[in-house]
């Protein structure tokens, strides 16, 4: 397996894989992964086998504290991450923890306090395995589901 950073050329890829993973509502559509791309392509995570994209995760950098919907910001302490996707085939062969291992190891490099994500109450034990902390219900309404905040603070000693 391959992880690398996105670019615009990866925009449709990264669009399938989404609509793969999320119900409608809650997906990301084309036009905002272009808007994500433009302004922090650096902060999407990509997985390949060979040359298909199989999983990503993406975010960005801030210094508000927490995700909310409308977040579009470059610089700052805390790496947002808007979702971590697999295909649905490609599950339960701990990809996705490969690629947050690896947004944890870019955000410490980069002196980030830490990561921010939002999850359903299911994922949330297995969020905590990487060392991010429930914080109760976000304010986030996006795709009309309640979703968790949960953070990753480094200087809290988490993420080693």
């Amino acid at each position: 397996m391959r992880i690398r950073t996105a670019d615009l050329s990866d925009l449709k890829e990264i669009a399938r894989v989404e609509a793969a993973c999320f119900p409608a509502a809650e997906a990301a559509t084309e036009e905002e992964f272009e808007k994500r791309l433009t302004f922090y392509k650096d902060h999407f995570w990509l997985m390949f086998e060979e040359e298909k994209l199989i999983a990503f995760v993406d975010g960005m950098v801030t210094n508000q504290e927490d995700l909310t919907d409308e977040m579009y910001d470059e610089k700052g302490d805390w790496q947002m991450i808007f979702g971590v996707n697999t295909l649905p085939s490609y599950r339960k062969h701990g990809y996705a923890g490969e690629l947050i291992k690896r947004a944890i190891t870019d955000a410490k490099e980069q002196g980030r306090k830490g990561l921010v994500l939002t999850c359903k109450d299911r994922l949330i034990s297995y969020y905590a395995r990487f060392g991010f902390k429930n914080e109760g219900v976000s304010e986030s309404v996006h795709g009309n589901v309640v979703w968790n905040q949960m953070r990753l603070t480094f200087d809290e000693g988490l993420g080693e």
